[in-house]
């Protein structure tokens, strides 16, 4: 699950990091939708170590990639991410999977 966000990451904002750096910050369950019928699940992970710069390297998918200060998170954010950020950055992380998922605060 690492190797793909670390995948992902790098391939949308040319930000590189290594798995193990990787801790799941929070879960996110949506309902179904056309694309997703039987609901979805976003696994929001945290790094505090990185190297690169950020760039748009997917601007089909992304209006614009840059760092931002965390008490002034973007209007044109995605509502679901925006929250599980301030969830994280305040301590209270959500994992609600059964199972033993645990989140790092």
């Amino acid at each position: 699950m690492t190797e793909t966000a670390v995948r992902e990451l790098y391939e949308g904002t040319g930000l590189t990091v290594k798995p193990e750096s990787l801790k799941v910050a929070h879960i996110i369950h949506g309902a179904g939708g056309v694309e997703a019928p039987n609901g979805f699940l976003t696994i929001v992970f945290a790094a505090h170590e990185w190297t690169g710069e950020p760039q748009n390297r997917e601007p089909r998918k992304h209006s614009q990639v840059r760092w931002a200060d965390t008490n002034a998170i973007p209007e044109a954010f995605v509502d679901t991410t925006a929250s599980a950020l301030h969830q994280y950055l305040h301590g209270s992380s959500r994992c609600p999977l059964a199972g033993g998922a645990s989140c790092t605060p």
